[in-house]
């Protein structure tokens, strides 16, 4: 797992996890414009219900 925390947004650059961290962190009350899955490629992120910066 490796997750940055950038201009207040928890970026996830790596998720190796089985559930997943977006999920978790989801469950722990963390919005999902807070969250950026930073896996994705740029122009993918707005096809996602997630943050895009």
């Amino acid at each position: 797992m490796h997750i940055d925390i950038k201009n207040g947004k928890i970026w996830i650059q790596h998720d190796g996890t089985e559930v997943g961290i977006a999920t978790l962190l989801l469950i722990k009350g963390v919005p999902k414009q807070d969250i950026v899955l930073a896996f994705h490629a740029p122009e993918m992120r707005e096809f996602t219900e997630f943050a895009t910066p």
